[in-house]
């Protein structure tokens, strides 16, 4: 019997490959916090008129679910500043087994709050607009894939802190008008680790603007961790 007379549901299936295939970055599992940052990605694509409402929410519907780096890289492949694989070790920028972010998703606050902490994977490029309300990025324990971070914030009538690791190097370009844009030294260092290996520190170019608002950068990890209760 010619394959046109076979009855539809008596053919095979195609087999779809399992997401990820053998490469193992996009085999890694994922954290809630990124999938957030990819969902964060997804909307700003919809506001841009990139999706449509109904591809926005099958996506999210898909993202939420997803389990693996393979996953994401699949969602965002057709927009802009979303994850890609990084398979094949780089000669200048280190590999953290995941994807890499040049543009992160722009963080907008009006009334209300948003927090980067832990071990969240830094964007090279970060814009921050925060309007009554509070922004907080601690690069402390982040995990920082690139020697050169950007990050451009305008606050009006808000707080936006910036805390960077001890030995960053910060290149501060400050413009308050009727506000305050300031680096503050961590009055107590980290309890050191044994473990830990020695980094070259990291540059930061922080572009400043305060409109009856306030910046603070802020150096070496938070209190609790620098009194090792936590």
């Amino acid at each position: 019997m010619a394959q046109d007379d076979v009855p539809q549901e008596n053919r095979p299936q195609d087999v779809v490959p399992a997401q990820g295939g053998d490469d193992p970055a996009l085999r890694r599992r994922v954290s809630d916090l990124e999938r957030e940052e990819v969902a964060d990605i997804l909307r700003d694509a919809a506001g841009e008129g990139r999706l449509s409402y109904t591809e926005l929410e099958d996506r999210l519907e898909t993202l939420y679910a997803s389990k693996t780096y393979g996953e994401l890289v699949e969602l965002t492949a057709d927009l802009p500043n979303g994850p890609r694989a990084q398979s094949v070790p780089s000669t200048t920028t280190p590999q953290y087994g995941g994807a890499l972010v040049e543009t992160g998703p722009v963080i907008n606050v009006f009334m209300s709050e948003s927090k980067r902490m832990g071990g969240w994977l830094v964007p090279q490029r970060q814009e921050v607009n925060a309007v009554l309300g509070d922004v907080t990025l601690d690069y402390t324990e982040a995990q920082i894939p690139f020697d050169e971070i950007t990050i451009d914030v305008k606050s009006i009538l808000a707080d936006v802190k910036i805390r960077v690791p001890q030995n960053a190097i910060v290149l501060l370009d400050s413009n308050p008008i009727l506000g305050s844009v300031s680096e503050q030294e961590a009055g107590l260092k980290a309890v050191p680790d044994p473990n830990a290996q020695p980094t070259a520190p990291k540059r930061f170019h922080i572009r400043g603007t305060a409109i009856l608002g306030e910046i603070k950068i802020k150096r070496g990890p938070r209190l609790s961790k620098r009194l090792g209760l936590t």
